[in-house]
C-alpha cells in the first residue's frame, strides 16, 4: 500500500480496536534505561499496581500477571482450572470466543459450544438449557467473551451468573474482558465472576506484552485441587510472591511496568466511572454518525442494538470491496489506520473487503473521535460512496455533552 502522502505533516491516527493510542505519559515512563530488577523502585511500585489493577477490574480477589499477550492468558487461566477430559462450556459471539473454546479443546478439554453467530449476544434460555441439562455438573467453567473484538458485541455478564445461580450449577463463570476493561462497565466481584483475563494494550493504553488473570477465592480453590500445573502457568506464586521475581516466574517486563504505573496513574485519576462515561459517549458519538451514514447507501453497523453494543469497539459493514478501498483511502491520504473486518469471513473470501472495525479505546478524546469520523466522511466522498447526510453534525451534538 502506498505510504500516507503527507507523512512529515502531522501525525498519523491509529484507530484500530488495539494496539491502542499510547499516552505521551506512558511512552515517556517506559522511555529510561535498564532498572535494577533486584532492588529499589521497580519491586517497590508492586504493590501499588496490583492494587490499582484491582481497582479496574473492581475485585478484591487476585491478580497474576504474565508476560503474554491474551492468547497467553487464556490459556494461564484454562492451565489453573481446567485439566484433560473436563468440559467447558463455551457461549460464542464471535472469532475470540471460538477462539477460546479451540485452546481449550487444544489444552485436551471437552467443549461444548453454542454458537450465537457474529451479529447478536449470547440467548441466555439457550445457555440456561445447557446449564439445566448438565445433571451431573460435568461442565467445570463457562469462557464468555463479555466484548468480542471481532463483532463489537458486548455480552450480558451478569445475567450469565444468574443462569448459572437458577439452576445451582458451580461451575466457574470465565470473562474475557481483554477488548473492554477499562472501557465498557464491569465489575468483577459485583457480577459474580469467579476468573477474568484482559491485556495490557487497550483500555489500559501499555504496548502489547503484558496479560493479567484475576481470579477469586473459588477459582483458587480449583486451582488447589489441579494435579498439576506447569511452572510458567502457575498463578498461585504470580498472585502470592514471595520475592519480586515471582511475580513473572523469571525476569521481569520492566519498562511494560514503568508505562503501566503511568496509564494506571492516569485511570485512577480519572476515575473509572468518568472513565467508563466518556468510553459511552465518545462511542455514542460513532454511532449517531453510522446511523445517519446508513441512511443511505450499503454503510452498517454489525450490532444494531446498541443496548448489545460495545464502547469500545465498533464493527460496520459497506458492499465490498468497498471496506476495504475505505481503509486504504483514508490511510493513504490522511494518516488515518482503521481497522480490519476479523473473523467474519474467511480471509480469502472477496466479502472479507466489506467488513471493518474502528477502535475507540484507551487514550481518546472528543477531538479524535471527530478527527475519526471526519476521515471517513472524507474517505466516502473522496470514493464516491453513497452515504446519507448530517453524521458530524450529530455526533458533534453527542460529544457536546461534555460540556453541557
Amino acid at each position: 500500500m502506498p505510504q500516507f502522502r503527507d507523512a512529515p505533516a502531522g501525525r498519523g491516527y491509529l484507530a484500530i480496536p488495539g494496539p491502542s493510542v499510547m499516552p505521551e505519559a506512558v511512552l515517556n515512563a517506559m522511555h529510561r534505561p535498564a532498572p535494577n530488577i533486584y532492588a529499589g523502585e521497580l519491586p517497590e511500585m508492586m504493590l501499588g499496581i496490583v492494587a490499582d489493577l484491582k481497582r479496574v477490574a473492581r475485585t478484591d480477589g487476585h491478580v497474576a500477571i504474565y508476560i503474554a499477550n491474551g492468547h497467553g492468558v487464556w490459556e494461564a487461566a484454562l492451565a489453573n482450572t481446567i485439566g484433560p477430559g473436563d468440559k467447558v462450556l463455551v457461549p460464542s459471539t464471535g472469532h475470540f470466543g471460538l477462539g477460546w473454546a479451540g485452546m481449550a479443546e487444544a489444552l485436551g478439554a471437552e467443549v461444548e459450544a453454542i454458537d450465537f453467530g457474529k451479529s447478536a449476544p449470547m440467548d441466555m434460555a439457550r445457555v440456561a438449557e445447557a446449564l439445566n441439562a448438565d445433571k451431573a455438573h460435568k461442565i467445570k467453567a463457562v469462557l464468555a467473551v463479555h466484548v468480542d473484538t471481532s463483532s463489537s458485541v458486548r455480552n450480558d455478564i451478569p445475567a450469565l451468573r444468574a443462569a448459572l445461580d437458577d439452576c445451582g450449577h458451580p461451575a466457574l463463570l470465565m470473562a474475557d474482558c481483554i477488548a473492554s476493561l477499562g472501557c465498557d462497565v464491569f465489575e468483577m466481584d459485583a457480577w459474580g465472576v469467579d476468573v477474568m483475563v484482559a491485556g495490557c494494550q487497550k483500555g489500559l493504553m501499555v504496548p502489547p506484552g503484558m496479560g493479567f488473570v484475576f481470579f477469586n477465592d473459588k477459582a483458587a480453590a480449583v486451582r488447589a485441587h489441579m494435579p498439576r500445573v506447569s511452572t510458567y502457568w502457575d498463578w498461585t506464586p504470580r498472585a502470592q510472591p514471595k520475592e519480586f521475581w515471582e511475580y513473572w516466574n523469571g525476569t521481569a517486563p520492566t519498562h511494560h511496568l514503568y508505562g503501566l504505573r503511568a496509564a494506571l496513574d492516569m485511570i485512577m485519576a480519572e476515575g473509572m466511572e468518568a472513565v467508563w462515561a466518556r468510553h459511552d459517549r465518545l462511542a455514542r458519538a460513532i454511532w449517531v454518525a453510522c446511523d445517519a451514514w446508513s441512511s443511505d447507501g450499503s454503510l452498517r453497523m454489525n450490532i444494531a442494538d446498541p443496548a448489545h453494543r460495545s464502547r469500545a469497539v465498533t464493527a460496520l459493514r459497506l458492499e465490498a470491496p468497498d471496506a476495504t478501498r475505505l481503509r486504504d483511502w483514508t490511510e493513504r491520504n490522511l494518516g488515518l489506520t482503521l481497522g480490519i473486518g476479523l473473523g467474519m469471513v474467511p480471509s480469502d473470501d472477496p466479502a472479507w473487503h466489506g467488513y471493518f472495525r474502528l477502535g475507540h479505546m484507551g487514550h481518546v478524546n472528543g477531538h479524535m473521535i471527530m478527527g475519526l469520523l471526519g476521515g471517513i466522511e472524507a474517505g466516502l466522498i473522496g470514493l464516491d460512496l453513497p452515504h446519507g447526510p448530517g453524521a458530524l453534525s450529530a455526533a458533534a451534538a453527542v460529544i457536546g455533552e461534555a460540556g453541557a
